[in-house]
């Protein structure tokens, strides 16, 4: 595939940033070790500018991660996701980079397809897994491919005596045939789903926002009837922020929740970095440069324009994916504000309103000690955006 002549901007000392490029002393360094993939996705956000395959391996050196390190991120508190295209495609450079940062934490972003075929020694490193799927097999296998539902679940299988760390399905909702029931097998196999809700243009019919409010409501109805937690992480969130309000804010400090305004940092295969994996075809969204060793504040962040503080939600959701906010609202896209952006905002009230009505507050002081400390602590929020 061929891939069209991108002109960064120059950077000099001169443009240093006054202050820290990252808000806080925590940063995820997000490593996409390949933009190569064994799969044909077809809503995958990569194929957005021609990203997907353009780069097939790392060309920066771990030396070089190593001065930007230290340069940059000497202070903070260092949690690595590995990320693609398949990034299991480049197991060489993730065992390298295991190897060579042993105090950092790793998380894992994949399909899951070659996932039986990791090392014990990558496993037991692993604090999270992320495996994309869609829902049910029907649905996944009509996005990602024939025999792919079966294939990830037979290899999580393989893989969970072998590991201490989380499985957490990964689910782009973008069929209106979603099912409860699916969401729910899912919350049987995995130990956490975490669900977005897909930015694709014509998901959102009004019969399409019926269907996924239906299926919103009852998976609510679950948590909150259930005698363990259920581990749907948008509901857990929402949860935790509305009973424990300053953990709605503490590890952003009061920015959007989706961390592209404050910590995490996307290193392309090239070493190039932006804010969003999302947006890596977009100029003006280039961040740093492992190679050139220089880092500024994330050009993503929270505008006038953005008409989240007046939303209802703010106070709990603090913005959601705020690629889509840029697009709807700092670009002026208004088709795109109107078929993507406001309907899944609304999606997204829609979900506090349903946890209000089952008094959260009251919920959470009759529940049992394990499970306040798991809403209020998973570890698996620092890894998503808990916002779908």
């Amino acid at each position: 595939m061929s891939t069209p002549m991108t002109y960064y901007p120059l950077f000099s000392p001169s443009d240093a940033p006054a202050v820290s490029p990252i808000v806080g002393k925590r940063v995820e360094l997000q490593l996409l070790t390949t933009l190569k993939c064994n799969l044909k996705c077809t809503y995958c956000s990569l194929g957005v500018g021609d990203m997907v395959g353009s780069q097939g391996k790392v060309s920066y050196t771990l030396d070089a991660l190593d001065a930007f390190i230290a340069k940059h991120l000497a202070e903070h508190e260092v949690y690595v996701t590995f990320y693609g295209g398949e990034p299991t495609l480049n197991l060489g450079f993730i065992r390298e980079v295991m190897a060579r940062y042993p105090a950092f934490r790793f998380q894992l972003q994949t399909n899951g397809t070659l996932l039986d075929d990791l090392p014990e020694s990558v496993l037991a490193k692993l604090s999270n897994i992320l495996l994309s799927i869609d829902g049910g097999e029907t649905i996944t296998d009509g996005f990602r491919g024939r025999g792919v539902y079966r294939q990830v679940i037979k290899n999580t299988q393989a893989v969970r005596d072998r590991m201490a760390g989380a499985l957490t399905a990964r689910v782009t909702w973008s069929s209106e045939e979603t099912s409860f029931e699916e969401l729910d097998e899912l919350a049987n196999t995995f130990d956490y789903v975490y669900f977005q809700f897909v930015a694709g243009e014509g998901t959102y019919s009004p019969a399409a926002m019926e269907k996924k409010k239906a299926v919103i409501t009852r998976l609510v109805d679950k948590f909150f009837s259930s005698d363990v937690l259920y581990p749907i992480i948008p509901i857990m969130g929402i949860v935790r922020n509305k009973v424990l309000p300053s953990r709605a804010t503490e590890l952003y400090h009061g920015k959007t929740q989706c961390r592209v305004s404050t910590h995490i940092l996307n290193v392309m295969p090239d070493g190039k970095i932006f804010p969003c994996p999302d947006m890596m075809y977009v100029p003006e969204m280039l961040q740093g440069d492992v190679l050139a060793n220089w880092l500024k504040p994330s050009p993503l962040q929270p505008h006038a324009s953005m008409p989240c503080g007046t939303c209802e939600a703010q106070a709990w959701c603090r913005g959601n994916c705020l690629k889509n906010l840029y697009l709807a609202y700092v670009k002026g896209d208004d088709h795109y504000r109107s078929k993507v952006v406001e309907p899944i905002c609304e999606l997204v009230r829609f979900l506090g309103r349903e946890v209000d009505r089952h008094d959260p507050h009251a919920w959470y002081a009759k529940a049992p000690l394990g499970v306040q400390k798991t809403l209020r602590d998973c570890e698996v929020y620092e890894y998503v955006e808990i916002m779908p």
